[in-house]
């Protein structure tokens, strides 16, 4: 028998985040399981919310922290406090985006039972009966443990299993739609059986990179990166494998066909919470992984990756324009957003990675505002997203058509938005790291992105409406919460973006 098998040094403090949003989705558990039905709903929200600040507030207090924990397998630095805390804000504005009731007169956007056949009586009567599902919120919850977990992952098989946890809880959220219920069960399905075949390439390259290193510590990796004797065959597989993996969840092509489906799908909520959280806590793992495991290797992959760094702007650009539903055009227009995200990951430097940061915390605020519009406008069936519904959308809410047409400004990167600054940030990475052509042609596909976006804006301000077009809801404090946050961030952020991006620069060094 082996002895010289060290024991883990388990530091609480440092993964205290962490600890915080798992036992409150667990105490959101015991709370399905012995609280009373008509108290849940308001227990659950309290228990989610309670959580998630509390870890915002301990991952402001490990400001400056940097050292490995557990055997070195969790990274507690920079990037994984600053990937943190903006997760558990956006965390909680999802959680609002959940509580919404008064939108829907039958109770909210998530079905109160998902194990009723589409069609059926009982599907019929559930989708307008006044029930509530609860058990979104641990889910939720559980999902938003693996985010924060798989960033700080400086081991491969604790990636794959922090690429579980978060996964899982969504496959299952995305069939909660209690209209569509059809839509929404098939996007469930594509997410899980895509999303399981993507986890299993990715855990086939932790095998890989395993039998080429000796290790699945991304620290070891990178010091048998090269040596001599060493088979680079397994090394470079084993990454393509993981990057399958990695981008699969960024939404980059070629691994991008579920992101219209199971956008479109899924209820609203959950698709803010999967656009802005997702992307944040993969873009991170991704990042962890390419900087600290394979940097050495940087020659050796970064071809690949400015391949699908443009073939991702290219496609997600063009097939938004093609888009007649507004979710689907927010879907493609996240595939395009992860190309330019890309250009400040191949950049392989500290500027690079600040941008990247910054450009992360600004998406993910406006994404998740822009979705809770999409919330607002609705008929007889639910929300109306085909683009036709929204015609004329200005002259009935002039006020939800306005904040709507500057979170797309700020999508498009118009001066004085969150997104101009952020394409700034990660462009400049790129021109700085030598990639002046994919610069170019992220500029070019940002012009080709503000077309479609500019075509919403007409579209709601200079179109007449439709006699029985679709009305505005007027949203709950908890809706009205969410839009006012990410639209506050979206405004500081194009206005005085200083603080953050200083704040990203001190958060752009990864401790291995």
């Amino acid at each position: 028998m082996p002895t010289d098998i060290p024991s883990p040094e388990l530091a609480y403090a440092p993964i205290a985040p962490l600890l915080i949003v798992f036992a409150a989705a667990l105490v959101g558990v015991l709370v399905e399981a012995f609280a009373p039905r008509a108290a849940r709903r308001t227990l659950q929200i309290a228990v989610s919310l309670v959580g998630l600040v509390a870890a915002l507030v301990t991952t402001v207090l490990l400001a400056g922290t940097e050292e490995l924990v557990f055997n070195d397998a969790i990274a507690v630095d920079g990037p994984t406090l600053f990937l943190q805390g903006t997760l558990a804000v956006l965390g909680i504005a999802s959680v609002l985006l959940l509580s919404e009731r008064s939108l829907d007169a039958s109770g909210g956007a998530v079905v109160a039972r998902a194990a009723v056949l589409p069609g059926s009586r009982e599907d019929v009567e559930l989708a307008e009966a006044t029930e509530v599902q609860t058990e979104v919120y641990p889910l939720a919850l559980f999902s938003l443990g693996g985010m924060m977990l798989f960033p700080a992952s400086n081991n491969l098989l604790l990636m794959f299993v922090a690429l579980e946890v978060l996964s899982l809880p969504l496959y299952l959220m995305a069939g909660l739609a209690r209209r569509r219920r059809l839509l929404s069960q098939e996007a469930a399905v594509k997410y899980f059986l895509l999303g399981a075949f993507a986890s299993a390439f990715f855990l086939y390259g932790v095998a890989l990179v395993y039998g080429y290193a000796g290790s699945v510590d991304l620290g070891e990796v990178a010091a048998a990166t090269g040596t001599a004797g060493s088979n680079d065959g397994l090394l470079f597989l084993g990454l393509a494998m993981l990057a399958v993996g990695l981008l699969f969840k960024v939404g980059a092509v070629p691994f991008q066909a579920w992101t219209p489906d199971v956008y479109q799908g899924s209820p609203t909520p959950v698709t803010a919470l999967m656009a802005a959280c997702t992307k944040i806590s993969a873009f991170g793992a991704l990042l962890r992984v390419l900087y600290v495991g394979f940097g050495r290797a940087e020659w050796d992959w970064s071809p690949m990756f400015w391949a699908v760094a443009i073939l991702t702007m290219v496609v997600g650009g063009v097939l938004a324009i093609t888009q007649t539903d507004v979710k689907r055009m927010l879907a493609y227009s996240s595939v395009a957003h992860t190309g330019f995200l890309l250009v400040g990951v191949i950049a392989l430097s500290p500027q690079g990675l600040s941008g990247t940061l910054f450009y992360l915390f600004a998406y993910g605020f406006t994404t998740i505002a822009a979705f809770a519009v999409v919330t607002l406008v609705r008929d007889s069936s639910g929300e109306a997203t085909h683009l036709a519904q929204w015609a004329g959308l200005g002259r009935k809410s002039p006020l939800v058509a306005a904040t709507f047409a500057f979170l797309l400004f700020a999508l498009a990167g118009i001066p004085l938005t969150s997104g101009f600054m952020a394409k700034f940030a990660v462009f400049t990475a790129g021109l700085e790291g030598g990639a002046t052509a994919l610069v170019v042609v992220g500029v070019v596909m940002s012009a080709v992105t503000a077309f479609f976006y500019a075509r919403v804006v007409v579209l709601m301000f200079f179109s007449e409406p439709a006699a029985d077009g679709p009305t505005v809801a007027v949203p709950s404090a908890y809706t009205a919460a969410a839009i006012a946050l990410g639209l506050a961030v979206t405004v500081v952020l194009g206005v005085l973006p200083q603080p953050v991006l200083d704040l990203a620069d001190r958060a752009s060094r990864f401790v291995s």
